[in-house]
């Protein structure tokens, strides 16, 4: 959600209020812009428990049990708008992903995500709670996500003018470690983390979401090009086209989410890939021929052995008011080798989590889950395989369709 419109703050007792942009406090049904807006069917027939909706601008075929209250966010990945499941008064959110199979990549990461969240089950980590069923299962082309309602994400707390105890720092730390140490627990690499992919509310829960990305960590196929993953919180190992990486590089990532609660601000807002290393060594400082061993490009590393000298910035000094524990986790993250990096097991038991983290707390995966997926499916194949994924939220259409036949 990368133009959400609300933001949130960290008010009395560490909860979130929520405040429109101007600054003034507003709850958050009161939100003036245009509200979800019933509407005839585009073809003008109306089918069997669906109705109609315009939000921003966009028809919503929702199921009947589903009432729109008003569009929450929008990004490259569709529309978000909130609603009520009217039949157990619960809010949640639903996404439209509209004209799904019209780019593969997208049509892929829409069927791996449905694949892994129908799998996975932990407080840190969104839920999947619906996939409404098209009326057409041949030629169906938007599909429609339910998710558990948040208030708002990490990049909009983080941008507000509000300010961020110790303590807010370390809970949302220390639940982003966990449900992270629950995907790696299934062998799942994330590849995406950032603070926009952190979604917040009001009592400060935090829930990772987006695994458009997501990978099963096995070896094969880990090449991953440079424009896919967000830059900013991209691993050197990923900069420099490394062919082989693991659960390492979603800890890079929550450094450096981490490094930006402190400070507010991203620590290496790099402009483009060769930008992002200088960055990066300028900070961490120049890397020893051992430190640079893992690199199996050869003119990668060339690249970082032909950078400037750099003595490196203390992260102690960039952030003068954080807890010494919490600079010497930083510093465990932001390793640039990645053999030499902290794992998320040792980063949950590290001193300055010791007050929060039990490890009776984490639940294991009990589902084996395969993302392996053919990148060179056709469009109906991928459509198929969605609408297997949707009848699991859907028994009764499975019931329908055995009876049919």
């Amino acid at each position: 959600m990368d133009e959400m419109r609300w933001i949130g703050y960290l008010g009395e007792e560490g909860f979130l209020s929520l405040v429109d942009l101007g600054g003034d406090p507003s709850p958050l049904d009161a939100w003036p812009w245009k509200m979800a807006t019933p509407v005839e069917p585009p073809s003008g027939v109306r089918s069997e428990g669906k109705h109609y909706y315009s939000i921003w601008q966009s028809v919503f075929e929702l199921d009947t049990k589903y009432v729109p209250i008003k569009p929450i966010g929008r990004g490259a990945c569709g529309i978000v708008c909130s609603s009520i499941n009217r039949e157990t008064d619960e809010k949640v959110a639903i996404k439209k992903i509209h004209n799904t199979f019209d780019n593969r990549t997208d049509a892929l990461r829409t069927l791996r995500e449905l694949k892994l969240l129908r799998h996975l089950q932990h407080e840190n980590v969104i839920a999947l709670k619906d996939v409404m069923v098209p009326m057409q299962r041949t030629s169906f082309k938007d599909v429609y996500l339910v998710y558990d309602l948040m208030d708002t994400d990490l990049h909009q707390i983080i941008k507000s003018s509000q300010s961020l105890s110790n303590d807010h720092c370390q809970y949302f730390l220390f639940q982003l470690l966990r449900g992270l140490k629950y995907l790696h627990s299934a062998n799942i690499l994330h590849r995406d983390l950032k603070p926009g992919n952190l979604l917040i509310n009001a009592n400060c829960d935090l829930k990772i979401c987006d695994f458009g990305l997501a990978r099963t960590n096995n070896g094969k196929d880990q090449f991953m090009t440079e424009y896919v993953v967000t830059r900013w919180y991209r691993a050197p190992e990923l900069l420099l086209c490394c062919e082989n990486y693991g659960t390492s590089i979603d800890v890079w990532s929550v450094g450096c989410i981490f490094a930006e609660l402190l400070g507010r601000k991203p620590l290496f807002p790099g402009t483009e890939c060769l930008n992002q290393l200088k960055l990066i060594i300028n900070i961490l400082g120049s890397q020893t021929e051992d430190a640079i061993e893992f690199i199996d490009n050869q003119k990668a590393r060339k690249y970082i052995q032909s950078l400037p000298f750099s003595s490196g910035t203390s992260f102690a000094d960039l952030y003068p008011e954080a807890q010494p524990s919490a600079i010497d986790l930083l510093e465990k993250m932001l390793v640039f080798d990645p053999s030499k990096r902290i794992s998320v097991s040792e980063a949950l038991q590290h001193p300055y989590m010791s007050a929060l983290y039990s490890s009776d707390m984490d639940p294991p995966v009990e589902v084996p889950v395969d993302l392996e997926i053919d990148e060179e499916l056709g469009e109906d194949v991928i459509r198929e395989m969605i609408w297997n994924e949707m009848l699991h939220y859907h028994p009764e259409v499975v019931g329908a369709n055995s009876q049919g036949n």
